[in-house]
């Protein structure tokens, strides 16, 4: 990849919970169309590490920078400012309404006469649904009614519409059937090709071999490394989650 300016960079970033270093001087960054994977087991820091850059959490110390420019992330609207959204496990989607509805919570679009234009909303709806996933049809039925992967995509489209460029997925794939996920992942690809950069958390090594460019391994809240997923083995990814240790003969970042 280009030496161009990253997309993020989380330098030295550190928090600590009851004395107890969650993230403990971490640094990682992601480039336009590119998918990082952030491995660790429960605990290792990676899920805080990101709520840093979702604005969830504030850290005690550190820099991030957004395109080169030094971001101040204070809360989830300050993210949002800087086109970063979060695509949560749980997804965040109200059952009872249809993707049109979901797509556009909290920021409905509305008529002249101020109510609200269902039909503007399902218009767009079936635009942006038409470039990410041209299978979906189920426009009219409440999200409860889709599966695993088209709620998935319910979920990427609001974020791409609304303009993200920093993409953060948690375990995006878990609990989807193979069908399912290779949804997500031709979704992914997609993202990638429009310059999206992608965040995913995952403890599936499958996943990250997959979907990722580059892995970024924690452990105990510390950063075992960075590699590029195509130099690596899965028994390498292994030995860097389970016993912090670099695979040999590799270039390791961090």
């Amino acid at each position: 990849m280009d030496k161009q300016t990253p997309l993020v960079d989380m330098r030295d970033i550190h928090i600590s919970f009851g004395g107890i270093k969650a993230v403990d001087h971490v640094s990682v960054d992601l480039h336009p169309g590119e998918v990082v994977g952030l491995l660790g087991h429960n605990g290792a820091g990676k899920s805080t590490l990101i709520k840093i850059l979702s604005g969830a959490y504030q850290a005690d110390g550190g820099e991030i920078y957004i395109n080169g420019e030094k971001a101040e992330i204070h809360n989830p609207r300050d993210a949002r400012k800087y086109n970063i959204e979060t695509i949560y496990q749980t997804l965040a989607l109200a059952d009872n309404l249809d993707a049109a509805s979901n797509l556009f919570l909290g920021r409905e679009l509305t008529t002249a006469f101020g109510t609200v234009d269902d039909d503007a909303m399902e218009a767009e709806t079936r635009k942006i649904m038409g470039k990410l996933n041209p299978n979906f049809q189920k426009f009219s039925e409440p999200v409860s009614a889709l599966s695993g992967g088209q709620r998935q995509s319910v979920a990427i489209a609001r974020a791409v519409y609304f303009d993200a460029k920093i993409l953060i997925m948690d375990e995006p794939t878990a609990a989807l059937g193979p069908h399912e996920t290779q949804m997500v992942s031709e979704l992914i690809q997609q993202l990638k090709a429009e310059g999206i950069g992608i965040f995913l958390i995952s403890h599936d090594i499958h996943d990250v071999m997959e979907l990722c460019d580059r892995a970024s391994v924690m452990k105990n809240g510390q950063l075992v490394g960075t590699v590029d997923v195509k130099d690596v083995t899965d028994d390498d990814l292994l030995g860097m989650i389970i016993l912090g240790k670099r695979p040999e003969g590799v270039p390791v970042q961090g």
